[in-house]
């Protein structure tokens, strides 16, 4: 029996550490993301390790790039390989390439509120908050000087609703909130509705989660009464870090005219009057109801 030879061309070990390099980045990442939307760990573990799995994901790009030089020089196999840690490498960093270029002018700020000059406490979430997240007093005017710069558009809310009114509309507005399709609903810590007659401001705290690994951010909602309605004002912060890629801004512009329109649509709704039932009118004498 003739025994054939079949050639086999070596593959390249640049292909081959650019694949392995590139599945362990993405293991990596999946795990932090179901780490850090489960709670099961702090997030600043989880934020971390994905950090460390995109620069691992940098790295297989490289191997990539370095393996089809040599691929092309030298004739080797592993195209597929290096196709492969290719592909995932670039599906990992895309999405925080895309955050530092959307960001690359944004001020290095954190918490965003409608009013600077006292902006709404933390009070429930106060309590809840880990000890190692960002303070939860408002990070003073130097903060607010920014913001106004980056956010003109950012500022109170007037309606002429009274405060029970509009305190309703951005409940209902909050119970059903998310910032994304995929993120989860926002989970509300404390409801504390407005006494006009006490004077008593309403309060609605919550926690956002952001789309992709359900970071908790915080969110206020205050409402206080004017001579002709309601003031509103919100405050949206993030619990780590120190940028917030424009997240907190967005979120306090979006929920703001979610409220308004809310309200808006409260005032078009009237209660129907009910009917009114009269009586037959009464007989007269010598007369017989027919």
């Amino acid at each position: 029996m003739v025994r054939r030879y079949v050639h086999e061309e070596p593959t390249s070990k640049l292909a081959i550490w650019a694949r392995r390099m590139a599945g362990f980045a993405f293991v990596a990442s999946f795990l932090a993301i179901i780490i850090v939307r489960s709670g099961m760990l702090e997030n600043l573990p989880a934020l971390a390790a994905l950090g460390g799995a995109i620069a691992i994901a940098l790295i297989a790009m490289l191997l990539s790039l370095a393996a089809f030089v040599v691929i092309w020089m030298e004739g080797l196999a592993g195209m597929g390989k290096a196709l492969v840690a290719m592909v995932i490498s670039l599906a990992l960093v895309a999405y925080p390439a895309y955050l530092a270029v959307r960001s690359a002018r944004l001020p290095w700020i954190y918490d965003i509120t409608t009013d600077p000059l006292d902006p709404p406490r933390y009070e429930a979430l106060a309590r809840v908050r880990p000890r190692d997240a960002n303070p939860v007093a408002y990070a003073g005017l130097y903060s607010a000087e920014q913001q106004r710069q980056a956010y003109p558009d950012i500022g109170p809310m007037l309606v002429s609703a009274a405060p029970e009114v509009a305190y309703e509309a951005a409940r209902t507005v909050i119970a059903r909130r998310r910032d994304t399709p995929i993120a989860p609903l926002w989970r509300v810590i404390e409801l504390r509705a407005p006494l006009a007659a006490a004077r008593r401001e309403g309060r609605i705290e919550a926690v956002a989660y952001t789309s992709l690994m359900g970071l908790r951010d915080d969110v206020v909602v205050r409402f206080r009464a004017e001579a002709d309605g309601t003031r509103i004002d919100a405050r949206s912060s993030s619990r780590y870090g120190s940028f917030d890629f424009g997240a907190n801004a967005a979120r306090v512009r979006s929920l703001m005219n979610d409220i308004d329109i809310a309200i808006a649509a409260q005032k078009t709704i009237r209660p129907r009057t009910p009917a009114v039932k009269r009586s037959p009118p009464l007989a007269k004498k010598g007369q017989t109801r027919q």
